[in-house]
C-alpha cells in the first residue's frame, strides 16, 4: 500500500517547473476572486500538472539487439510504410511502430538503443489527433536518426498532437545515446513514431501498453518472431 502511494510521487522534470509555477500562480488568484469553487479547480490542475511532468526512474535492459520502447503510452499503430524525408533511412518502406501519449502519460522521451544521433531535423506542421495515420506526414515533429554501432539506423519521430503545442529535444546531431537515456519531452498530449531497419523482429502488439526506457518493441537480430495478443 505504501509502494503504491509513493509511485505517485516521483521527480518532476525541470521543463515543468515553469509551467506549475503558472499554474499555482493563477489558482492564487482564483482563491483570491472566487475561493468557493473555482480556487479548488485551479489546485487540481496544478497537481495535475506536476504530475504531468513527472520523470520516473526506470530499468532499461542491457541488450544491444533490443530496440526499447521511447514512449510511454498505447502502441497504437505496427505497419509498413513510405520512409518520411526527414529521416535518413535505406530502403523505400520499412516497419513503423507507433506510441500514443495521452494527457495522463508520462512525456518524457527515451532513447530506444545505443546509438549516434546522426541526423536530427525539425518539421513545422498542424496539431490534429496524433492517433491519426495521417499525422506523421502533417504534424509538427522532430525526427532523429540513430545510427548503431554496426552502422543500420533507426528512426524516431517525436510528433505534436491535438493539445501538444511545444515538441523540446535535449539532445542534438552529434549526440552518443545510451538506449534509456532522455533525449526529448512533448507538451501535452501526442506521440512518437519508431522506425526499424530491415531484418528486425517486432516483439509488441497493438493494443499493448508501452513503458519508455524498459518495454521491448523489437529485437535487431531477427531471432524471434512477431507475438500475437489477447486482452484478460
Amino acid at each position: 500500500m505504501l509502494d503504491s502511494i509513493m509511485s505517485i510521487f516521483v521527480p518532476v522534470h525541470r521543463e515543468g517547473y515553469r509551467f506549475i509555477a503558472i499554474f499555482a500562480a493563477i489558482t492564487l488568484v482564483l482563491f483570491w476572486l472566487l475561493p468557493d469553487v473555482f480556487g479548488w479547480i485551479g489546485v487540481i490542475l496544478t497537481l495535475w500538472c506536476a504530475y504531468f511532468f513527472r520523470d520516473p526512474p526506470r530499468v532499461t535492459p542491457l541488450d544491444p539487439s533490443l530496440v526499447i520502447s521511447p514512449a510511454d503510452g498505447r502502441i497504437s499503430a505496427i505497419e509498413q510504410v513510405s520512409i518520411p524525408p526527414e529521416l535518413a533511412l535505406e530502403g523505400e518502406r520499412l516497419t513503423r511502430i507507433s506510441v500514443f501519449m495521452n494527457v495522463f502519460d508520462v512525456h518524457v522521451n527515451r532513447s530506444p538503443v545505443d546509438a549516434t544521433v546522426l541526423q536530427k531535423s525539425y518539421v513545422p506542421g498542424k496539431f490534429i489527433n496524433a492517433e491519426l495515420d495521417k499525422a506523421s506526414e502533417d504534424n509538427e515533429r522532430m525526427a532523429f536518426t540513430l545510427e548503431l554501432a554496426d552502422k543500420r539506423r533507426i528512426g524516431v519521430v517525436q510528433i505534436a498532437g491535438l493539445v501538444a503545442r511545444r515538441i523540446v529535444a535535449f539532445t542534438g546531431q552529434g549526440a552518443r545515446l545510451q538506449a534509456g537515456e532522455r533525449f526529448g519531452l512533448i507538451r501535452f498530449g501526442s506521440r512518437v513514431d519508431v522506425y526499424l531497419p530491415e531484418g528486425c523482429a517486432v516483439r509488441a502488439c497493438v493494443g499493448q501498453r508501452a513503458i519508455a526506457g524498459e518495454t521491448v518493441l523489437a529485437d535487431l537480430s531477427g531471432a524471434r518472431a512477431r507475438p500475437t495478443g489477447r486482452t484478460a
